[in-house]
């Protein structure tokens, strides 16, 4: 990512940030038209800056989806990096509060930006560091639900674990289905719930 601070050339700033209206402009974009059809003109006109701007930001566009990629795990990994450490709680209840939060935070924001994972160029290397992050954070759903079933088979972990995952991320799909809007409140609590239902009896 390129430095910080350069003045904008069109106007104030819509969200107070010139890196935030080039992300908002590339979650807009990127969820409507898709990422191939998106010039880096096109994303400042949307930002309202100039494209000297823009790359004074980021250096190129695959940049932008990066940074809005790793704003779907990065903080669902710091809460799921605290679950799997908090000894005060049962399993199950660390278990059911990752889902509720990690559902909530694709469900409930602005902006559906669970619908990038479905663009293709996601499997480009340049976007690794995010198929890292999600496999980290995938790696603490799986410790949670060895807590939740210590006397599983190891395959078993991995397998229910997926299924929990799958589950949460299934309100992308939700979300498309609905135009993009914010799903209810409760959709979180209600995967928390139906998640435990995948673990079985505690």
């Amino acid at each position: 990512m390129a430095g910080r601070g350069r003045p904008r050339t069109k106007g104030p700033s819509i969200s107070g940030s010139t890196e935030q209206d080039i992300l908002n402009a590339g979650a807009d974009l990127f969820c409507t038209v898709g990422f191939g059809s998106v010039s880096t003109y096109k994303l400042a006109q949307a930002a309202g800056i100039s494209q000297a701007t823009l790359y004074h930001y980021f250096s190129a566009k695959h940049e932008v989806l990066l940074a809005l990629l790793l704003e779907t795990v990065r903080p669902s990994i710091v809460m799921a990096e605290r679950l799997v450490g908090e000894k005060d709680l049962s399993a199950r209840d660390r278990l059911r509060r990752l889902c509720a939060y990690d559902a909530d935070l694709l469900a409930t924001t602005p902006r559906n930006l669970g619908a990038l994972y479905l663009l293709p160029e996601v499997a480009d290397d340049r976007l690794s560091p995010f198929r890292t992050e999600r496999d980290r954070l995938l790696g603490a759903y799986r410790s949670l639900v060895e807590q939740c079933l210590p006397d599983a088979p190891e395959p078993e972990h991995g397998a229910v674990a997926d299924l929990v995952f799958g589950l949460v991320e299934s309100v992308i799909l939700r979300r498309q289905r609905a135009g993009g809007a914010p799903l209810p409140r409760d959709t979180g609590d209600r995967i928390a719930e139906a998640s435990l239902r995948i673990i079985g009896p505690g």
